[in-house]
């Protein structure tokens, strides 16, 4: 029977990941508010966009995952804006012994949790900085998020072979 169990575990291949590095690679924030020298207690109307991309890198089993937030508030209840807040953040990952089949969502699911913590604080600490409350981000559903994507691109393949 261990012999069994053994065998079992060499053939389901161990996943081993490791964050490598991770980065700020492009980020902006512009406070609108302070332009307009607006006085006054405005309530703000926060709207949140993610979007992911993954890349092989050249190097053995390495991969480069991107968040890309774009963060827009407005005063509540009209459409004047008052800070936007654009980052890309960048985790370089080591990955083995994923399936090929699972891979593509392993790197958007999964490396994406591991770095989210890092993107909540930066975005907290730039609004912070920037004359405004902290702002904390929820978590985000990187599984849903995943799942609409699918639902996009399948929709999109029969509007471009018509």
């Amino acid at each position: 029977m261990a012999e069994n169990a053994n065998g079992a575990a060499q053939e389901a291949p161990q996943v081993k990941m490791n964050v490598l590095t991770q980065y700020v690679r492009d980020m902006s924030f512009e406070n609108i508010l302070a332009r307009k020298q607006a006085s006054g207690q405005v309530q703000p109307d926060v709207k949140v966009q993610v979007a992911l991309d993954a890349q092989k890198r050249d190097a053995a089993n390495q991969y480069e995952v991107t968040i890309k937030l774009t963060v827009r508030s407005n005063a509540q209840g009209t459409e004047d804006p008052l800070f936007v807040l654009e980052l890309e953040y960048v985790g370089l990952f080591n990955i083995e012994g994923v399936p090929d089949d699972q891979l593509h969502p392993f790197l958007l699911i999964e490396c994406p949790r591991m770095i989210f913590p890092f993107v909540r604080r930066i975005v907290s600490d730039v609004t912070r900085d920037g004359g405004f409350p902290p702002l904390n981000l929820d978590n985000i559903d990187f599984v849903g998020l995943y799942r609409t994507e699918l639902q996009r691109r399948a929709a999109e393949q029969p509007a471009a072979q018509a």
